[in-house]
């Protein structure tokens, strides 16, 4: 009797083991609900982009995570109803970022270029900061944008 017992409850616990669920991640779609410009104060040239709004706490909190790729001419701007010192990280963020730091005059006040997909640690603004904008690593070497340059964005 026993051994019929623990037989079945070897069975159930086997059973179990075999029947993994796997959770599949749906991937987050970019969805356009503005437009961006960065106006270059060197050359005058101007930088235009699609950009995602996040304004919500949870939208601010979710960000860029879980998302595989973004396009080139493509960002998600933060937009905060305050102005000070910003601290963001890449917690289950898969793509690497540069980070553009605006305060409330809309003129850029620093970077943190290159951000390394899931690392944890800080990347602070420096100087206070009502947006931040985020686009793929390397583009604002790529299009040489500076501290001073300022920027105008439109919600749709």
């Amino acid at each position: 009797m026993i051994f019929i017992i623990s037989s079945g409850l070897a069975l159930s616990l086997s059973s179990c083991k075999k029947d993994k669920k796997i959770i599949k991640q749906t991937e987050v779609a970019f969805k356009k609900e503005g437009e961006f410009i960065i106006f270059k104060s060197i050359d005058s040239t101007q930088i235009k982009l699609d950009i995602e709004i996040a304004d919500t706490d949870f939208d601010i909190q979710t960000g860029l995570m879980y998302r595989n790729s973004m396009d080139k001419n493509r960002g998600m701007l933060f937009v905060f109803e305050d102005e000070r010192e910003r601290f963001f990280y890449m917690k289950n963020t898969k793509i690497p970022l540069d980070l553009i730091y605006i305060n409330e005059k809309k003129n850029i006040v620093s970077f943190q270029k290159n951000a390394k997909p899931f690392d944890e640690s800080s990347l602070p603004s420096t100087f206070p900061a009502k947006y931040v904008l985020e686009i793929n690593a390397g583009l604002v070497d790529t299009w040489g944008i500076s501290v001073g340059d300022s920027i105008s964005y439109t919600t749709n």
